[in-house]
């Protein structure tokens, strides 16, 4: 069961000691296509680390490879909680959320909440419960029998991620959660899970295409290279928590913005110059 821990101070950068997972030097290659090379990052236990770059550079791929769904290719090196280990191994360690909520249609929201959990083999009374006392938390508290399709998009938002929280793993993957929200739904959503992740504790890898999300989520920022992706830039964001609504026109905010902003925009133009060479 999910304890928050109300009492404990606020989380920060993970201090320097055995990251909870590190990878270094990892390629993955799709036929002609090289999606991934020599990928090198470290994410700390407790910390919110985001993941942004330019279309194609390989975030997704990456996901697929800390999920355990795709093997990396020969050479590079995968370490989680202290121990070398095959992508093949995380499967099941992590929890993953993808861009989509992936909500069953023919569930409701307590029992959408609860797939993972009966999967795993949980009773589904002791599952239910535990899903029904942690409703409110996730803004969910009255919806427990609605069905995906009377849920606002926000909403559904909020049953997928439950449901990834009730899958109890250390590293949580979070694909663009919000990104096919509106700019105000994704706003206090933004808010709503940097609340839960300050009770919580757990640690988050999170890809988006927006870079005010990035740094207003993230203890710190990758930014990747055009494909193949690597990282080009790693920017600590010391902004302090918990963060504001108003803190996106500190002139901090603004400035780590513009960094980061320059080193998407270079590898664009990369990725696109390329793309208009191969055309030819």
């Amino acid at each position: 069961m999910l304890r928050p821990k109300d009492d404990a101070p606020l989380p920060g950068p993970a201090p320097a000691a055995e990251p909870l997972i590190a990878l270094t030097g990892v390629d993955k290659t799709f036929g002609p296509v090289k999606a991934l090379s020599g990928f090198t990052a470290t994410v700390g236990r407790g910390e919110f680390v985001t993941v942004v770059g330019p279309s194609g550079c390989g975030k997704s791929t990456l996901f697929n490879i800390v999920a355990g769904l795709e093997e990396p290719d020969a050479g590079g090196a995968l370490r989680f909680e202290g121990r070398s280990c095959h992508a093949a191994e995380l499967l099941g360690r992590v929890s993953f959320m993808p861009q989509r909520d992936l909500l069953l249609p023919w569930r409701n929201v307590v029992d959408n909440a609860i797939l993972a959990l009966e999967i795993e083999g949980r009773p589904r009374r002791e599952a239910r419960a535990e899903a029904l006392r942690m409703l409110p938390e996730f803004g969910l508290a009255g919806f427990e029998a609605q069905y995906p399709h009377q849920l606002s998009g926000g909403m559904r938002q909020r049953v997928a991620l439950m449901r990834t929280f009730m899958f109890e793993r250390d590293l949580m993957l979070l694909d663009e959660p919000f990104g096919a929200l509106d700019a105000l739904t994704r706003t206090m959503m933004q808010r709503w899970l940097l609340d839960v992740w300050q009770r919580h504790r757990r640690t988050i890898l999170f890809i988006t295409h927006d870079v005010d999300e990035a740094i207003f989520l993230g203890d710190r920022v990758l930014v990747m290279t055009a494909r193949p992706g690597a990282v080009k830039l790693e920017q600590r964001i010391d902004l302090p928590r918990p963060r504001r609504p108003d803190l996106v026109t500190a002139p901090e905010f603004i400035r780590l913005k513009r960094t980061l902003l320059e080193a998407i925009e270079e590898e664009s133009m990369k990725s696109f110059q390329t793309s208009q060479e191969t055309a030819r």
